[in-house]
């Protein structure tokens, strides 16, 4: 049965910028307080302010975080916090995991490039874009903030499949998310949590411009979606709110795509 999610609560891990951003919209939209954790300069300090203050104009609660949401003190500081928040009211009902810092470089010598990849570098990728899933869904549930009925969503792209010099580390990183997703989603079974990966397709955000090769892919990728264009992070957010209003747990341990039917389209021709 599907129900409104008016009044609940969303984390977004990674809430200021590309598809956190949309999916904090998003939901804010649909009547959700949101609270967002977000690692910026104070260069975007006050983009960051417009968007708290755009979310809370949609009436409803916005509290961001700047802080390193792959830091084991960010979640010792911030779990309490959001247990104040959100406990009374449910906790977190959607937890959202949308965080893309990674090392963007090959693996081995390679001409063009004055370095690669170092075992700190690895180590950083993998702790940020996939382990902090995993601590931060043992924290929430410790303060006993994820409860029947919560979702939680993690990112990941086609880079799991596909291939680019410098995407060797990210990709791997995507990789472990997804079999953490896996492994949460049986966990977390009996319940009543859900847990999936969202596959977007090419979605362009300041993540995705920071590829060196990026130019090149989005050019293919839009040629091979069949909507005739990439998707959108707004896609996503709504593919989000979606498949938040069940209480169901049934739809869990997936690697769902939001793409349009671009990986399917790539094989083919669409005119």
């Amino acid at each position: 049965m599907l129900k409104s999610l008016e009044g609940s609560w969303c984390l977004v891990l990674g809430a200021s910028s590309g598809i956190g951003r949309a999916v904090a919209l998003g939901l804010a939209d649909e009547g959700v307080h949101v609270a967002g954790v977000h690692f910026d300069t104070a260069a975007r300090a006050e983009e960051v302010e417009e968007l708290v203050e755009d979310i809370r104009g949609r009436g409803v609660e916005a509290h961001f975080f700047n802080a390193n949401a792959a830091a084991k003190a960010t979640r010792a500081r911030l779990v309490p916090e959001l247990a104040a928040l959100t406990g009374a009211t449910g906790g977190i009902r959607i937890l959202v995991h949308s965080l893309a810092f990674g090392t963007l470089v090959p693996f081995t010598p390679r001409a063009g490039w004055d370095r690669h990849l170092t075992a700190r570098q690895m180590e950083m990728t993998l702790d940020v874009m996939a382990h902090s899933l995993v601590y931060w869904t043992q924290d929430l549930l410790a303060a006993n903030l994820l409860r029947t009925g919560s979702k939680v969503y993690a990112m990941t792209s086609a880079g799991t499949s596909q291939h680019l010099p410098s995407y060797g580390a990210v990709s791997a990183a995507k990789s472990a998310l997804e079999s953490h997703v896996r492994q949460l989603a049986g966990e977390l079974a009996p319940r009543g949590i859900a847990v999936n990966a969202l596959r977007a397709g090419t979605t362009v955000t300041p993540a995705l411009r920071r590829i060196p090769e990026h130019a090149g892919y989005v050019e293919r990728a839009a040629e091979n979606n069949p909507h005739g264009r990439l998707t959108r992070p707004e896609d996503v957010a709504d593919a989000v709110a979606l498949l938040s209003r069940t209480e169901s747990s049934w739809l869990t341990g997936n690697t769902i795509g939001v793409d349009g039917a671009e990986l399917h389209a790539a094989a083919g021709a669409w005119g």
